[in-house]
């Protein structure tokens, strides 16, 4: 008996753009950073 597995992937970005940008925010850090 033979077995055949196959699989057609087919994967697009996306149109990438400004991205996300983020910085963290407490209550007594005065200069958090970036937030991740």
């Amino acid at each position: 008996m033979k077995f055949l597995d196959q699989a057609k992937v087919y994967i697009q970005s996306g149109a990438g753009g400004n991205g996300c940008v983020a910085f963290r925010r407490e209550k007594f850090i005065e200069y958090g950073g970036p937030w991740g």
